[in-house]
């Protein structure tokens, strides 16, 4: 039931942001003058009020220092002041976004239950950060709040289904080309006298194209069937992308190779093709880096 609660809590995150968000600047008023702690924590307080299963609501300063008790359901807790929350997701990433944010589901040291922290930087009246209000939420109560509509779920069913046709597709064709560059490799026997280079690069290319488009199949039920996401992964939910693109890298480079070798032989004058080949697939390896690295900045955000 966890994973499937932080499935779904990857698709209406976006939605119990905006939520939250519109919590914080309906009660938190940004950029004031003179902006104090005794201005604010009455504004968190009532924002727990309105979020009737609220784990806790609590204030850092500008350095992550908690500053106020956390104020729980039925108490509060003075023991917290004074803690450093400044290696937190929810107090640094506030901080460096300079907007409201929302965390990674994570265990809570209030409940011992998944919970989710919600938090936004208030600055004063000069643009300089004075707070970040945070409030912890439980996943369950985000769930409720970023429920999916019908449409939503009628279009959600949909796409499986789309995804799931694709994969049995996908995983169809690898296997005839797993076959076809068996078929390709044996065809010629095992013979030390029939034994060809040009045969042997014929059937790893068939053979790398099978595994690289069962391992695209396996990636799409994972991913948009499953919904088996790797948090940490480079490519993040653009990993059906990564592997795409990685399949026809390494059919093109092995097709370059087979090309430097069988001219070599027969046409040393014609080698400068296979060159552009290589050529070609370096620039979708440089391409492919940068569009890790940038969508991997953006999930980040």
């Amino acid at each position: 039931m966890v994973p499937l609660d932080i499935k779904h809590f990857a698709e209406g995150r976006t939605k119990a942001r905006a939520y939250f968000c519109y919590l914080f600047s309906k009660n938190i008023q940004n950029r004031l003058p003179s902006i104090s702690e005794s201005m604010i924590i009455p504004s968190l307080l009532k924002i727990k009020s309105e979020l009737e299963n609220c784990d806790g609501v609590y204030l850092l300063d500008n350095h992550g220092v908690q500053i106020s008790p956390t104020y729980t359901k039925n108490k509060k807790i003075e023991e917290d002041i004074g803690k450093n929350r400044s290696d937190r997701a929810y107090y640094y990433r506030a901080v460096k976004e300079e907007r409201c944010i929302i965390t990674d589901p994570y265990p809570s040291l209030i409940t011992g239950e998944l919970t989710v922290t919600t938090s936004s930087p208030v600055f004063d009246e000069e643009d300089n950060l004075r707070y970040v209000a945070c409030v912890d939420i439980p996943l369950k109560e985000v769930l409720r709040i970023s429920k999916l509509s019908s449409v939503d779920k009628v279009f959600g069913e949909f796409f499986k289904f789309t995804y799931a046709s694709f994969a049995i597709a996908l995983a169809g064709i690898a296997l005839l080309l797993f076959v076809k560059g068996i078929e390709s490799f044996f065809s010629y026997g095992v013979n030390p006298s029939n034994f060809h280079i040009k045969d042997v690069f014929e059937a790893t290319i068939l053979l790398t194209l099978a595994l690289a488009i069962f391992d695209l199949s396996k990636t799409l039920v994972e991913e948009e069937i499953l919904g088996r996401y790797k948090e940490h992964d480079v490519s993040g939910p653009h990993k059906t992308m990564v592997r795409f693109l990685g399949s026809i890298i390494i059919a093109l480079s092995i097709e370059a190779l087979m090309l430097v070798f069988k001219f070599a032989i027969t046409d040393p004058n014609k080698i400068i093709y296979a060159i552009y080949i290589i050529a070609g697939v370096a620039l979708l390896i440089v391409g492919l880096a940068i569009y890790i690295k940038f969508t991997k900045l953006k999930i980040d955000e």
